[in-house]
C-alpha cells in the first residue's frame, strides 16, 4: 500500500472535516483549495461481525486519506440513506424516503456552496447510486448557479477489481453486500470494528436465472441493474437473516489493498484535475451555465459577508 490510510479523523482537529474547523481555518482553506469531499453512506445490518456504519466508514476513511494526500477538505458524512425495496424490514437498517433524502442532500449542497466550496465530490459509500444523482441535478435546475458538483461511486472506479475469479477478478465470489469483498475493504479500513470471528456466510438466492439482474454495484453491467427491479428475489430479513449476502469469512484485508489504493488513486488525480482547470475561486463561465440574470450571480457568487447575498437569495431548498 503506497498510501498511509486513516485511522479515523472524526473527531479531531486535524483540519480535516469542515465541522472540526474555525471560521478562520475555513477561509484559509478556501484560499488554497475550495474542492469538498462529502462522503454519503448508510446505517444497515452488516451481520454479526460487521459494524452498522460500515458503508460509510469504508467512504469516510477513503476520503480522509485523499484530503491528507491533497489538501481538501471532508464533511463529516451523511449517515442515512435510501435504501431499495428488498432492505426493508431489516432491524438495524434506518431507511430515509427518497423524496427526503434527495431533499437533505440537496440542501446539504447548498449549504456548502454558500459557505464557498463551490467544487464538491460526493462519494458513494452504499447502494443509492441511482438516487444521488437527482439531488445533484435538482440542486442544478433550481439554483442555476456556477458550480462544480459530481458523484463517484467508489465500485464503479474499480469494477473489474471487484469481480470473482470467473469473471476476471481476484476474488472467489461475487461482490454483494457485506461479503467477502465488502469485509475485506472494511478489515482493511477499520479492522477495529470488525470481528471476523462473528463472521456468518449466506447463500446468495435469486429468482431469476444467471445474467439478467446485475450484483452489487452493477460491476458485471448487466441487463438490469440491482435496484431496477422488483419481485426477481426477495426480502432479505426473510432469505439473510445473517445480515450476508455471500461469504465474507473469506475476508482477508490483503485481498482489498490494491482496490483501495486504485480508489485512492482515482479520486486525487479528479481532485487535481478539477483544481487544475477551476483554481481556488474560479468557477464556470456564468455566461454557460445560467440564464438567470449576471448581476445576480455575480451576487451569490461574491457572498453576504463581501457585499454580496447569499444562495437562499434565490430559493429555499424545500
Amino acid at each position: 500500500m503506497k498510501y498511509k490510510l486513516s485511522t479515523g479523523s472524526m473527531d479531531k482537529a486535524d483540519k480535516i472535516y469542515f465541522q472540526n474547523m474555525t471560521g478562520r481555518q475555513v477561509e484559509e482553506r478556501l484560499k488554497e483549495n475550495d474542492i469538498i469531499i462529502i462522503p454519503i453512506g448508510s446505517t444497515e445490518y452488516h451481520g454479526k461481525g460487521q459494524c452498522y456504519g460500515e458503508d460509510t466508514f469504508i467512504v469516510t476513511r477513503i476520503a480522509e486519506t485523499v484530503a491528507k494526500e491533497t489538501g481538501c477538505t471532508v464533511s463529516q458524512p451523511v449517515w442515512f440513506g435510501s435504501h431499495p425495496w428488498n432492505q426493508m424490514g431489516m432491524p438495524g437498517t434506518i431507511v430515509i424516503p427518497e423524496v427526503t433524502f434527495v431533499s437533505y442532500l440537496r440542501a446539504i449542497i447548498a449549504g456548502y456552496w454558500n459557505a464557498g466550496f463551490r467544487k464538491q465530490i460526493l462519494i458513494n459509500g452504499h447502494g443509492q447510486e441511482y438516487i444521488i444523482p437527482n439531488a445533484i441535478q435538482e440542486f442544478g435546475k433550481m439554483y442555476q448557479v456556477p458550480a462544480v458538483i459530481c458523484m463517484v461511486n467508489w465500485p464503479t472506479v474499480i469494477a473489474q477489481e471487484l469481480k470473482d475469479k470467473a469473471h476476471g477478478g481476484p476474488w472467489e465470489t461475487p461482490f454483494r453486500h457485506a461479503d467477502e469483498v465488502e469485509a475485506s475493504f472494511s478489515l482493511a479500513l477499520f479492522p477495529e470494528m470488525n470481528n471476523k470471528e462473528d463472521m456468518e456466510d449466506s447463500t446468495p438466492v435469486g429468482f431469476m436465472p444467471e445474467g439478467h439482474v446485475d450484483k452489487g454495484g452493477d460491476i458485471y453491467q448487466y441487463p438490469i441493474p440491482g435496484h431496477a427491479q422488483i419481485g426477481m428475489g426477495g426480502l432479505e430479513v426473510i432469505l439473510y437473516p445473517q445480515g450476508v449476502i455471500g461469504k465474507p469469512t473469506l475476508a482477508d484485508a490483503k485481498k482489498a489493498e490494491k482496490g483501495i489504493e486504485m480508489i485512492i488513486d482515482y479520486l486525487i488525480k479528479l481532485h487535481n484535475d478539477i483544481r487544475e482547470k477551476f483554481p481556488p475561486g474560479k468557477l464556470p463561465d456564468i455566461n454557460l451555465v445560467t440564464e438567470r440574470d449576471k448581476e445576480l450571480i455575480e451576487a451569490v457568487i461574491k457572498g453576504p459577508f463581501k457585499g454580496g447575498k447569499s444562495i437562499y437569495s434565490l430559493g429555499y431548498p424545500s
